[in-house]
């Protein structure tokens, strides 16, 4: 037999044992940095319970919002208002969710046209939005 043939022992590793054991280690630090982030959080609590004082009074046991003692009914008016500038606040957070990746295709090789006109469409839904909102007198702070 000849030196140059070596036969599979013990001292070659299999390659998919080593792939696999690389995969499970990168799985493993995952895994011990949430287990160390789940005892942090409930040594956290634990201490917190032991430390602090317990002197429960009605005055504690009260239902609290904001300072506002609780009087009356829980039902209170609010104006439409605010919820249409919470609206119109979350369509221009999607416009800006939108625009940034927009921008990172815009700057490929092949996409330019196409990304700018599909953009430009976009925009022009939003200024339509934006422009119905001003004539509706939405804008106009009272």
């Amino acid at each position: 037999m000849s030196s140059s043939v070596r036969e599979r022992g013990t001292d070659v590793p299999e390659p998919t044992v080593v792939v696999a054991a690389d995969y499970f280690q990168s799985y493993s630090v995952v895994g011990l940095l949430a287990v160390v982030g789940v005892l942090f959080v409930a040594v956290a609590f634990g201490a917190g319970r032991l430390l602090r004082p317990v002197v429960p009074t009605p005055e504690k046991l009260l239902t609290y919002e904001c300072g506002v003692d609780p009087v009356g009914e829980g039902w209170a008016h609010t104006q439409v208002r605010y919820y249409v500038y919470a609206f119109l606040y979350v369509i221009f957070a999607v416009d800006s969710i939108f625009l940034f990746p927009w921008a990172t295709v815009f700057a490929a090789d092949g996409y330019g046209a196409t990304t700018l006109v599909e953009m430009f469409i976009f925009l022009g839904f939003l200024a339509v939005g934006l422009l119905y909102a001003y004539k509706k007198g939405v804008l106009a702070w009272t």
